[in-house]
């Protein structure tokens, strides 16, 4: 493991991972292959961050557990959002190439870590495409008047809805990130635009008729119990994704600049998003009303039948449908780059680092996860045993998404014994502020990670349920784990060959 961890060092020094995948194919490829293209700003990170990282499901979910949950996102923002944002900061920095999380994990414990790290992630977010786009395809039905009831209880209309901009969104990153971006522009306005419009709409209605919800100081201390552990879980959470922008290190315009101002500004909207839209919705309804699938559209609906202005929660419907369909995209574009580098080092066949000729996009990686997330969208409503696949699939994802975040503040603790690249930037305060904030990102996953195991309250089988979630993770990572070994074995038997 030693050997192949100073391999991936000295392969550190050259100019870039797409630089090398014209090897990918052990000769196949032609001699001069194309290069990725850098299509990403600061304006676009920044939006890319957004559209990641903020969702007005979150508010809702927090909404509903009352006041407390200010307290709630407060712990999260620091506990795990300020540690996870500067362990990007600095291995962003320290390592620019494409790959971002799977480059880092190598860089520190190997190629094993490098690689399962990396299953681990592009494996839990296959079924988050179709919840996001379930989300939307529900947010859009506030358009449709009398056809809301009937087609909320279409699965056809879901499946539908998340194939169709599954395969949009995938053709258009195929093209380039220089089209793909603009759905992650645009649907970022689908994050902070309809949360702005909600503030200003509170603001009103509590100065007109009061608040629905009292701040009073005993209100706002937090509860913990086995049910709001899951709660913290959550929210915690809310909170992850900036980590994926690096994963598209080689198609940012200068990544060691950019990165960090867009962290910056797009941690800014992200935070001041979730907390202030929980106090106007809690403004707008009590507690007990809000529910975590539709109570931002029910307290936006609310507000604005209450100013006489029906016709926005229309607007905002469309906007958050947006969000859905900005978030599936940003997330797409991002984690195909995974099994893009993981072909170029043969962990997963050669022609997954293959890079397009015209578009320079990594195209075949983008449209294997495209249509995997397709099958997995189409699996979630195509019928009563297979949506019983589909929630061994959800069950799949509760920890294995939790796991990578380990590896990475563990690898940002690792760096610190090592000497940067003149050119790298360190987070402010050095070597001490960096172990602590990760070791304060490593405890708090670990702790989130055994919170996600604890069943619901009121889930009527809970020893089955917990060893639902633990066998299904396990049968993830020991296929990961399979995965990685056939592929050492090929390497190596290729290697004898040669010799």
């Amino acid at each position: 493991m030693h050997t192949g961890r100073n391999r991936f060092e000295a392969r550190l020094d050259q100019p870039s991972i797409s630089a090398q995948s014209q090897e990918a194919s052990r000769g196949a490829e032609p001699a001069q292959s194309p290069r990725l293209k850098k299509a990403l700003r600061f304006r676009d990170l920044a939006a890319f961050y957004v559209i990641s990282g903020l969702s007005v499901r979150w508010i809702a979910t927090a909404a509903a557990a009352g006041p407390s949950s200010l307290i709630v996102w407060l712990i999260a923002l620091l506990g795990f959002f300020l540690p996870l944002a500067g362990s990007v900061f600095e291995l962003s920095s320290r390592y620019p190439q494409e790959g971002g999380l799977y480059v880092w994990a190598r860089a520190a414990f190997g190629d094993f870590a490098g690689f399962l790290s990396a299953w681990m992630y592009w494996m839990s977010n296959l079924p988050y495409f179709a919840a996001v786009l379930y989300f939307g395809a529900a947010s859009a039905l506030y358009v449709t008047g009398s056809g809301h009831d009937r087609l909320a209880a279409s699965p056809v209309y879901f499946m539908s809805f998340a194939a169709v901009w599954l395969g949009i969104i995938t053709a258009v990153n195929i093209v380039g990130l220089g089209a793909g971006k603009w759905l992650n522009n645009v649907g970022s306005f689908g994050s902070w635009l309809p949360i702005v419009i909600f503030i200003a709409l509170a603001a009103v209605v509590a100065h007109r008729f009061g608040s629905a919800t009292h701040f009073f100081a005993p209100a706002l201390a937090p509860r913990f119990s086995v049910r709001d552990a899951l709660f913290w879980s959550t929210l915690f959470f809310a909170f992850a994704g900036c980590e994926s922008g690096s994963f598209m290190g080689e198609e940012i315009d200068k990544p060691r600049q950019t990165i960090p101002r867009a962290l910056v500004a797009g941690g800014a909207i992200i935070a001041l998003g979730y907390i202030v839209g929980t106090v106007a919705l809690l403004i707008a309804l009590p507690a007990r009303q809000i529910s975590g699938v539709d109570g931002f559209m029910r307290g936006a609906s609310d507000l604005c039948a209450r100013l006489g202005v029906p016709w926005l929660a229309i607007v905002l419907a469309l906007l958050i449908a947006l969000n859905c369909i900005g978030g599936a995209a940003s997330f797409l574009s991002s984690t195909s780059r995974l099994p893009f580098v993981a072909g170029i080092d043969h962990y997963l066949p050669p022609v997954f680092g293959r890079i397009h000729p015209r578009f320079r996009t990594p195209w075949v990686a983008i449209a294997v996860y495209g249509l995997a997330g397709i099958l997995v969208a189409i699996l979630g409503q195509a019928g009563t045993t297979v949506r019983g696949a589909y929630d061994v699939l959800v069950s799949m994802s509760i920890i294995t998404y939790f796991l990578p975040y380990l590896v990475l503040f563990a690898a940002m603790a690792r760096a610190q014994s090592r000497p940067p690249a003149p050119e790298a930037h360190r987070i402010p305060g050095g070597r001490p502020i960096a172990l602590a904030l990760a070791a304060i990102g490593f405890l708090s996953t670990a702790a989130t990670i055994v919170f996600s195991v604890f069943p619901a309250p009121d889930d009527p089988h809970k020893l089955l349920s917990v060893a639902k979630v633990l066998l299904s993770t396990a049968a993830l990572v020991i296929g990961g784990v399979a995965v990685f070994a056939v592929a050492r074995w090929k390497r190596q038997e290729s290697a004898d060959r040669r010799q």
